[in-house]
């Protein structure tokens, strides 16, 4: 009876493990972009794939530094989906939260980065010129420049 216990233990502690392994974490953090591409694959585990285009800092020597970053999103995860592609329409800025995964599994998706939650940015580009704040100080009036003092 006692081989029956230690084995039951044996068990639990392996299929606990695995499955820490399989839908925990180690690492969440946030990254921001534009999405570049968002699409629906897998042949029997349908996960949504996608691009963030980063970057956009300009280096001493006058060039643009932008790198590509590839995720996963739930299929069930529709609100995040929803965003994406309305993101991907008006080419809005992102802000993406997301999981990272200890290793790839063919039902977790193509990539180790699960994102969780999206944040459609406003956008902050526009062509006018900031205005200046509202001034207490009345109008100016004209001088008569033909009077001297």
């Amino acid at each position: 009876m006692r081989k029956w216990v230690i084995f039951a233990i044996f068990l639990a502690v392996i299929f606990g493990i695995l499955y820490y392994l399989t839908f925990g974490y180690y690492s969440e953090g946030k990254r921001g972009g534009f999405i570049t591409k968002l699409s629906n694959k897998g042949y029997l585990f349908k996960t949504y794939e996608g691009e963030l285009r980063m970057g956009g800092l300009y280096e001493g020597d006058g060039t643009m530094n932008s790198s590509e970053w590839v995720f996963s999103v739930s299929a069930k995860n529709k609100d995040a989906i929803a965003k994406l592609e309305e993101a991907i329409k008006n080419g809005q800025r992102v802000s993406l939260t997301y999981e990272e995964k200890f290793f790839t599994l063919p039902w977790n998706g193509d990539t180790k980065y699960f994102v969780t939650n999206v944040e459609v940015l406003e956008n902050v580009r526009s062509n006018q010129l900031p205005q200046p704040p509202p001034s207490n100080l009345p109008a100016p009036t004209e001088i008569d420049t033909n009077k001297v003092l």
